[in-house]
C-alpha cells in the first residue's frame, strides 16, 4: 500500500534507506509490498466513502503503482493520474499497467515543489505512505485541498511503522533482535523523518478538510507463508539493517547478517515461522 522509496516528492519509503544491499531503486520492495498486502489495499479502497465512484483520481507518490492499480480495479470507470519523482518507479508502473494504459496517466514531478504540474480536478486523491515524507506536509495538504474538485475526497494512508516478521524468540542466538532493530530505526526516523506518526486527522482539519472517517487495518499474515513473504522479509530486513546497523552490537549485527545471507542455512528465506505484522491507518477527508 502501498506502504513507502523515493516514491513521492523526494521521499524515501519506510523500506527505502540505502545501504550496501541497496541499488537505490527500491522497485522490488515496493512490488513485494503490493503483492503481499494486496488484500489489505483492496479493503481500504473498498471502504472509501465515494458514493457512485470518482471519474478522475490522482495517486500522489505512487511508487511502482500498488495504489494506482488497486484504484483502477476498484473504480473501473475512472482514470488515474500517477505522480512520482522516480523515473525507475514510473517505468515499472508503466510496464505493469500495460493493459490499462488508456486509463492511466503517468506524471513525473517533485511533490515538494511549491507548484505542481496540471493534475486536473480529481474527485479522489490518494496518498499512501507518502505524506509523512513531505518536507512541508501542511503546505501539501493545502495544495491537495485546492487541487480537488468541490466535494472531492482525499484518502491519506499511513504506516504504523516498519513491518515485523520474526517471532519474539528469534533468532535463537539473539532473541528479540528484530525489536532492537526497530528501536534503532525509531530513533533514526525521529531524526530523519520528523512527520512520521503525525496527527493527520488534525492536520487535515486545519487544512480545510472535513474528516469523514478513520480506519486502522491490522495486518497479520502467516505462517504458513508464501515465497513472496520470504522475499518481502529479506528485502525489508536488508533495508532495516541500513538504518539500524550503527546502533546494533557486533553480536546482533552478525546475527542479522546470517539472516540476510541467502546461502546460509540460517537465511530468513529458509524460515517457516515468518509472519507479516503491521498496521496501516486511513483517513478519508472531504473538501467541502
Amino acid at each position: 500500500m502501498n506502504h513507502a522509496s523515493p516514491h513521492t516528492a523526494r521521499h524515501v519509503h519506510e523500506h527505502g534507506h540505502e545501504h550496501e544491499y541497496d541499488s537505490g531503486d527500491h522497485s522490488e520492495i515496493l512490488d513485494l509490498d503490493a503483492d503481499v498486502l494486496a488484500e489489505h489495499i483492496a479493503s481500504i479502497t473498498a471502504w472509501l466513502p465515494v458514493g457512485s465512484g470518482p471519474r478522475r483520481i490522482v495517486d500522489l507518490g505512487c511508487g511502482t503503482g500498488a495504489g494506482s492499480l488497486a484504484l483502477l480495479d476498484r473504480f473501473p470507470g475512472a482514470e488515474v493520474t500517477a505522480v512520482d519523482v522516480s523515473a525507475a518507479h514510473l517505468h515499472r508502473l508503466r510496464e505493469k499497467a500495460a493493459g490499462a494504459a488508456g486509463r492511466l496517466r503517468i506524471v513525473r514531478a517533485d511533490l515538494d515543489a511549491t507548484s505542481w504540474p496540471d493534475l486536473g480536478a480529481p474527485e479522489l486523491v490518494w496518498a499512501s505512505a507518502s505524506m509523512h515524507h513531505m518536507s512541508d506536509p501542511d503546505r501539501t495538504l493545502r495544495q491537495v485541498h485546492d487541487l480537488l474538485a468541490p466535494g472531492g475526497l482525499f484518502a491519506v494512508v499511513e504506516l504504523a511503522g516498519f513491518p515485523r516478521f520474526l517471532p519474539a524468540g528469534a533468532p535463537e542466538e539473539a532473541p528479540g533482535l528484530e525489536e532492537r532493530c526497530h528501536s534503532a530505526l525509531d530513533q533514526h526516523h525521529a531524526e530523519q523523518v520528523p512527520h512520521r506518526g503525525a496527527d493527520w486527522g488534525t492536520k487535515l482539519t486545519e487544512a480545510g478538510f472535513t474528516v469523514e472517517g478513520e480506519r486502522t487495518i491490522a495486518v497479520d499474515i502467516g505462517p504458513p507463508h508464501t515465497d513472496a513473504v520470504g522475499r518481502y522479509a529479506l528485502s525489508s530486513l536488508r533495508r532495516l539493517r541500513g538504518s539500524a546497523a550503527q546502533a546494533l552490537t557486533a553480536e546482533d549485527l552478525a546475527a542479522l547478517d546470517r539472516l540476510l545471507d541467502t546461502d546460509s542455512p540460517n537465511s530468513v528465506l529458509r524460515r517457516t515461522d515468518l509472519n507479516v505484522r503491521t498496521e496501516r491507518t486511513v483517513w478519508a477527508a472531504r473538501r467541502t
